[in-house]
């Protein structure tokens, strides 16, 4: 089999990459190691920058997510048992974010990629990418008790953390770096409607929560645990507590509680991966970095290396230019890392770091103090917050 280019990985990334490539009538198998069920059954971000909302139009796939996903103008900062709001869409001269979840992104993408018949390979086992480094690269997977080979133009690893593409990589070639929070979130998914229309992200002496939703029914809710904490040390029960002890006196009135729909424990860190192309093969998304979910900046950070990439491939085959191709990396990494500074401080502003103990607690309220009354300060946070716009054209 051959294919002008191989995507390892049917998560967000490598969905979205394999419909715009097919909008620019580029050729494109999309590999997955898992069964469809459980790519849809992963439960992840919900909040969606501008540039993501254009990229699913871009792919044809945005008309639910206009429809059924929450616009939002703002979100709220608790601290000191006060909530105040930062206007997002006034701040930025009227940007927003929409509110829709990971899972629905995913199923939008799964579903146009079906209608249009194109492939993708579930459950394939023993994944692995070759001779990416010259110009015939190819991916060898097994399947049914056969082994199965692709050959390609080029690879993109769109696998995630834990994926075979980055693991893949020359090390010689390539350098991480990483920073491990001691904290992670304890999140519940519930059938409950939210507390708030806008996001409540709370800094308190108990440590930090997040009230956010994923519809006016379906709430998403978080509190700060210890990386050592275990999920069979909570309840149901023990969680809405603890939410409730964190937040202010109207929205624990309007806390709404109900039997949890997923309950886990997620660790939290800060990774990135260079360079995010070897040879014929590139990096996107979770392959290449990972940000804490503070910023929520996760999904559209992939969808910002899909675009690059999507552009980049596109001028590769319709002007034959390697132009976008020679320059994606680090036009990606760019981006990638105005995302993780923008990430690591916001969680070190909204956490409780064990080490810092009341003195920096007093230094964190302090710099909330002067960001909601400080024009300028709150104007770069929005501008972070939903991202700027951008060009992904060389």
């Amino acid at each position: 089999m051959r294919t002008q280019v191989a995507i390892i990985g049917a998560g967000p990334a490598g969905l979205l990459l394999g419909q715009l490539l097919y909008k620019s009538g580029i050729d494109a198998v999309i590999i997955e190691q898992r069964s469809p069920d459980y790519v849809l059954g992963r439960i992840r971000a919900g909040v969606l920058e501008q540039v993501s909302m254009d990229l699913l139009d871009q792919a044809g796939v945005g008309a639910r997510a206009h429809a059924e996903g929450l616009p939002h103008d703002g979100i709220e900062l608790l601290f000191k048992g006060q909530r105040h709001r930062i206007d997002l869409h006034e701040l930025t001269g009227g940007s927003r974010v929409t509110v829709y979840g990971q899972t629905e992104v995913t199923r939008d993408l799964m579903d146009a990629r079906a209608a249009e018949g194109l492939t993708t390979v579930y459950d394939a086992q023993n994944v692995q990418v070759h001779d990416f480094e010259g110009q015939s690269p190819r991916v060898t997977y097994q399947k049914d008790g056969q082994t199965h080979e692709l050959a390609c133009d080029f690879i993109a690893g769109c696998d995630g953390y834990h994926g075979v593409c980055r693991a893949s990589a020359p090390a010689d070639l390539l350098k991480t770096y990483e920073r491990v929070y001691p904290f992670g979130w304890l999140g519940v998914l519930a059938d409950v409607p939210p507390v708030s229309h806008e996001l409540i992200y709370a800094n308190t002496e108990r440590g930090f929560a997040l009230c956010s939703m994923r519809s006016a029914t379906r709430s998403r809710y978080y509190v700060q645990v210890p990386n050592t904490d275990k999920i069979e040390n909570w309840t149901i029960d023990q969680f809405w507590a603890e939410l409730g002890n964190r937040l202010d006196p109207e929205a624990r009135a309007n806390l709404v509680t109900g039997p949890a729909l997923e309950m886990s424990i997620a660790p939290l860190r800060s990774f990135v991966a260079e360079p995010m192309r070897f040879g014929r093969m590139f990096l996107a998304g979770d392959a290449a970095h990972i940000v804490p979910p503070t910023g929520a900046k996760g999904l559209n950070l992939a969808a910002s290396d899909v675009g690059y990439l999507w552009t980049a491939l596109t001028e590769f085959y319709t002007e034959k230019s390697a132009v976008g191709i020679d320059t994606c990396s680090d036009r990606c990494l760019r981006r990638v890392w105005r995302a993780e500074r923008f990430s690591w401080w916001f969680t070190s502003l909204m956490h409780r770091f064990p080490e810092t103990g009341e003195f920096g607690q007093k230094i964190q309220e302090a710099e909330l103090d002067y960001l909601v009354n400080s024009r300028a300060a709150s104007v770069s946070l929005a501008e972070n917050y939903v991202g700027l716009p951008m060009n992904f054209g060389t």
